[in-house]
């Protein structure tokens, strides 16, 4: 794999709104599974995708060799219908020209180290992706809408803040049992 595809294809989505929204989303899924709690996660970057087809978004993430991923990070995505694989790679990346010894010998092109990588690629379900997007969940064969979900508790905690802010305006400090706190 060389630097100069992975650059390709970063510029191809940052011009093309409906892969970047694409891209986001498939994020949104990855982080609201918690696959970012699990070991060097947070350190892919991504090298090819996303790639949309009929039932299936899949994108390939790369980490340096001594970083794979976590596993079990990939376990996860398989309760969700997801696809994972791991592959060994290489990525050859231009060294810094200081002298002449650093061109390819009878050209003007750097050099091109290769150095290991791991590539992992991750094909989830349209469907799963349509669905974060919406911000609807299904809970116990029920469809849920999260952004009503979400302007609940925060009208709640709205409501505790109004009535533990008079309480401290009367002088009277909040119950234990008013907070919610477990004794």
């Amino acid at each position: 794999m060389e630097l100069k595809n992975v650059i390709k294809n970063i510029k191809t989505i940052h011009m093309t709104d409906s892969l970047l929204s694409t891209l986001i989303n498939f994020e949104r899924v990855l982080n609201n599974i918690d696959l970012y709690a699990f070991k060097n996660w947070k350190k892919g970057e991504l090298v090819q995708g996303p790639d949309v087809k009929k039932h299936w978004v899949s994108c390939t993430f790369m980490w340096p060799y001594k970083d794979m991923p976590d596993p079990d990070g990939g376990k996860r995505l398989l309760g969700y219908n997801a696809i994972v694989t791991y592959q060994k790679d290489t990525l050859k990346t231009p060294v810094k020209i200081t002298s002449n010894d650093d061109f390819e010998p009878g050209t003007r092109k750097a050099k091109l180290p290769e150095d290991p990588v791991w590539l992992v690629t991750i094909r989830l379900p349209k469907e799963l992706i349509d669905d974060t997007a919406k911000g609807s969940i299904e809970l116990e064969g029920k469809v849920i809408d999260t952004k009503e979900v979400e302007e609940t508790e925060q009208e709640n905690i709205d409501d505790l803040s109004s009535h533990d802010a008079n309480k401290v305006d009367e002088g009277i400090a909040p119950e234990a049992d008013e907070l919610d706190l477990e004794l």
